[in-house]
């Protein structure tokens, strides 16, 4: 007998080639899955609400995973702290628990929410977030970037800011996408939406940067959805300042299993 367990995962993506499993490189996936293969013998179906880029961070990163039920019952009390210790520093287990059988880190997941870190400050990064922060070199403007930033909110085929996958649907929904100056000066962009294509969120935050910094237009962005292939003069911002810090789920497992099919349903404007 097995059981699903969910686990809440938070890690600092800079040493890390992504996620995904790789032949020869360090990956979040490859570090957390030889851990639970160490505690409970049998891992299957190691499955992540959002594949992260190499570079990428995390601090509300979701996956499940099915694990040997005895086992379960054994090392739950006491599984974040042995999780701690034998997990590399830069990935840690916020929290992990028994799921229905119906959920789906992926498919069951109703939004993701992003952050991307910009200061324009003229000394850069400081050095206690060089790490998460892209220092950009030109004084950045909050009006134009927010004026950039609403134009994209909504349902679109955003295949201009989407690196090609054979057959696969460029069109999502985005629920949020607006920027903040915080008190320290720095730029923090945020960014929800039902789902996320390959290099979908720093390909926005790219082609806002210019705007924003008054090399294109404020309305530019938002142009670039009449296209139907991506659009090469759109920059990928760096993949060090960007953070997935949120996912959502259903409250059912009956909403679980729903959800799951309504995401793999091909989408069409």
């Amino acid at each position: 007998m097995s059981v699903r367990i969910r686990l809440d995962v938070s890690y600092d993506g800079t040493d890390f080639s992504g996620w995904a499993l790789q032949p020869g490189r360090r990956t979040v996936a490859g570090e957390l899955l030889a851990v639970l293969e160490r505690l409970f013998g049998t891992v299957e179906g190691l499955t992540v609400a959002g594949r992260t880029d190499a570079g990428v961070h995390a601090t509300g990163q979701v996956c499940h995973a099915d694990v040997p039920q005895e086992r379960w019952a054994t090392l739950e009390p006491a599984l974040i702290r042995k999780l701690a210790g034998l997990l590399p520093l830069d990935v840690r287990v916020l929290a992990a628990r028994a799921v229905p059988a119906e959920f789906d880190a992926r498919f069951s997941a109703l939004s993701r929410r992003y952050e991307y870190r910009v200061t324009d400050a003229p000394h850069g990064a400081a050095p206690l977030r060089r790490r998460d922060t892209l220092a950009w070199p030109r004084p950045l403007d909050l009006e134009r970037l927010n004026a950039a930033a609403e134009g994209l909110v909504g349902e679109h085929d955003f295949a201009a800011f989407c690196r090609r996958k054979e057959h696969a649907s460029t069109i999502r929904a985005v629920t949020r996408m607006d920027w903040r100056r915080d008190p320290d000066g720095m730029l923090v962009a945020t960014v929800e939406a039902d789902a996320f294509c390959w290099s979908m969120v720093r390909s926005l935050v790219g082609a806002q940067l210019v705007a924003g910094d008054g090399r294109r237009a404020p309305d530019w962005p938002a142009t670039l959805l009449t296209r139907s292939v991506r659009a090469d003069e759109v920059m990928v911002a760096p993949a060090h300042g960007l953070t997935l810090v949120e996912v959502t789920y259903p409250s059912s497992a009956e909403s679980f299993r729903e959800r799951a099919d309504q995401t793999r349903r091909r989408r069409d404007l």
